[in-house]
């Protein structure tokens, strides 16, 4: 939270739709959308670097108090669209929140004191299995990153679930079926893993053994590509043969 609750984006109405928009993209201005249960999409622009600096403070889960020319509404972003050859945010999407309704919202994981856990001093490696969990507040609860301390972790083979996690007030894990409806078999969302100790060498072989296997698949797909790559040709020779017949 914290800065979060603060933060504002100026965001102007936008008339140009279509193949047009490329046009501003090219003048660095990008194009959007605010929606949300009760109104009506508003097509919106801003500016690149306005829009890019807010994504980085507010990532996915945290409301953003936006001016949409004198229209106030808090959203927060949904949707982010890159260009697939220049890597830049080519469409944005906002979702407009009531502020008295819990939303969920993906937030990350993040360890703490790993640098003074037993593990790491022995040179063990601790290594992380979740980086974000879905979590349901109201908007200005939801926090900015969970929490998980490692500082206890000593030896080789042992782990930390999302149980270890102190969650504000107000602030809960989202539960997803799993589609079994056997009570002792149902895994709660706090058991799953978070950070595991591992040795050094452990993961030197492991890392080896996943290589290996990716040459084996690589080989298999070359020789299947090939088989299919003929297969196409000689496909494709006869829908032109076919084409000319007609």
């Amino acid at each position: 939270m914290g800065d979060n609750k603060k933060l504002q984006l100026k965001l102007n109405l936008r008339e140009v739709r279509g193949k047009k928009v490329s046009n501003l993209r090219k003048q660095d201005i990008i194009p959007g959308v605010v929606y949300g249960a009760g109104i009506e999409p508003i097509n919106v622009q801003v500016g690149r670097n306005l829009l890019e600096k807010t994504y980085v403070k507010a990532g996915k889960h945290a409301p953003v108090h936006l001016d949409i020319e004198s229209k106030k509404k808090i959203a927060m972003i949904k949707e982010i669209e890159y260009d697939p050859v220049k890597h830049r945010i080519n469409h944005f999407g906002f979702h407009a929140v009531k502020m008295s309704d819990p939303v969920v919202a993906e937030v990350p994981v993040r360890l703490v004191g790993e640098e003074d856990s037993e593990a790491k001093k022995s040179g063990l490696v601790i290594l992380q299995a979740l980086d974000k969990i879905e979590v349901k507040a109201l908007p200005m609860d939801l926090p900015e990153v969970v929490e998980i301390y490692v500082t206890n972790l000593k030896e080789a083979g042992e782990k930390i679930t999302l149980a270890s996690a102190k969650l504000p007030t107000g602030v809960e894990f989202v539960e997803h079926d799993d589609g079994h409806n056997d009570d002792e078999d149902k895994q709660s969302v706090t058991d799953l893993m978070v950070a595991s100790v591992w040795e050094p060498s452990a993961i030197a072989a492991a890392n080896e053994a996943a290589a290996g296997d990716a040459e084996d698949e690589s080989e298999v797909e070359a020789e299947n590509g090939g088989e299919d790559s003929e297969g196409k040709k000689e496909s494709a020779s006869e829908e032109k043969t076919e084409e000319k017949a007609e």
